[in-house]
């Protein structure tokens, strides 16, 4: 009979150490997922904007406030996805809202280099801001969710960083197609086929429904019951307006200052390649010294650099607003969920919902704000003061 147990105990061991590689294996394949699922609807979807915009500019003859007010479009459509997001209940699998908000992200991305005319791009960008922040909010909950489960929440880094990686792909692709000679279209058609690359990706790194955490029961977040949450929440919309002018015409301050000019075609790799580790980073700084310390030096690191891409337009001071900006924005926009998420309570999604929509909120304002001044200014100098100012109203919120 002992012997019977203890063969039954051996047995037992050695299963429970086969579940353990298995779900090793399945937590870096979500991770992973994760990754691919951020690159492709935030890195390539929302950003890849950035160094296509002078193109059309040129080409269309567009001015600042209808590049801004384009770039707005993708933003209220962020704003109203994450408010649709925040529904207590999603019907059907979450991994099937997963893929469709990939599948609406790439073909709208496509799409821009099949149309031509201004309310047609404002519609598709629109539909591919709703897109991204279901992407967003999906999969960060459902891939930190695995992560906690499976005690390797330290992977969360691996996922977020996609928004950087990209970046940093979708950059040099433009980067490389400029180079070669191709029109702004072209730009689009070929960002859009690497997003439907990384959707297949997805498909098969991110398990089916039976293997999803189970949705939680439809209790809400509580946004009250924790003051810091509030005050959190509108610091995130402020960071969402302070950081989203230098990333939308960051390339187009390089391309119309004479001195700087030839760094177009990498400082949106530079950018791209600062903002794909820094999560990791900005988590290491987080466990040592508290993530509200974490976020109020982010947010002061990033309002220095969005006045150096102002005030400091030489190669050195553009490529300092580049790193400075890339590396901070994905590490507040990931210490920010994280902490919300800590601070909610019930189901994190609607917590997530929130500050999402208060960051697409900032970023709506941003853009539009920034093209109308910059045309009655002629330079962008102003609209990323304002910025650089919210930046530091941001921080002085989430250290109280």
């Amino acid at each position: 009979m002992l012997g019977g147990e203890d063969e039954d105990s051996q047995r037992q061991s050695i299963l429970n150490r086969g579940a353990g590689a298995i779900g090793e294996t399945g937590t870096i394949s979500a991770a992973t997922g994760g990754l691919l699922a951020m690159a492709a609807a935030i890195g390539v979807g929302r950003f890849v904007y950035t160094p296509i915009v002078p193109a059309m500019i040129e080409a269309l003859d567009l001015s600042n406030t209808q590049a801004g007010l384009i770039a707005s479009a993708n933003f209220l459509g962020y704003l109203i996805g994450a408010l649709l997001a925040a529904t207590p209940t999603l019907p059907g699998s979450r991994r099937l809202w997963l893929l469709c908000a990939l599948t609406v992200s790439s073909l709208t991305t496509t799409a821009m280099g099949l149309v031509g005319t201004i309310p047609t791009f404002l519609v598709l960008r629109f539909v591919g801001g709703a897109a991204s922040a279901f992407v967003l909010i999906i999969a960060s909950t459902v891939v930190l969710e695995r992560l906690v489960t499976a005690g390797r929440s330290g992977l969360s880094a691996l996922h977020f960083a996609g928004v950087g990686s990209g970046i940093a792909v979708s950059a040099a692709l433009v980067a490389a197609m400029l180079l070669l000679g191709h029109g702004w279209r072209s730009l689009w058609l070929a960002s859009g086929a690497l997003s439907l690359a990384a959707l297949l990706a997805v498909a098969i790194l991110l398990p089916d429904r039976a293997a999803m955490p189970a949705p939680v029961s439809a209790r809400g977040g509580d946004v009250t019951g924790d003051a810091s949450l509030p005050r959190l929440i509108v610091a995130y919309g402020l960071f969402g307006f302070g950081y989203i002018i230098t990333t939308t015409f960051l390339v187009t301050i390089v391309r119309i200052t004479p001195l700087i000019r030839g760094l177009e075609p990498l400082i949106w790799i530079v950018f791209g390649l600062a903002a794909a580790p820094s999560v990791g980073l900005w988590a290491w700084i987080a466990r040592r010294f508290g993530i509200s310390s974490a976020l109020a030096f982010a947010c002061v690191i990033e309002a220095a650099g969005v006045l150096a891409s102002v005030a400091w337009q030489t190669a050195s001071g553009v490529l300092a607003a580049a790193i400075l900006v890339g590396g901070t924005f994905m590490g507040i926009t990931a210490l920010g969920l994280i902490q919300a998420r800590a601070l909610a309570t019930g189901e994190p999604r609607r917590a997530l919902a929130l500050m999402t929509g208060s960051f697409g909120l900032g970023q709506i304002v941003g853009p539009a704000f920034a093209g109308i001044l910059s045309d009655s200014l002629g330079s962008f100098t102003v609209p990323s003061v304002v910025a650089a100012v919210a930046l530091f109203v941001a921080a002085a919120l989430v250290r109280n």
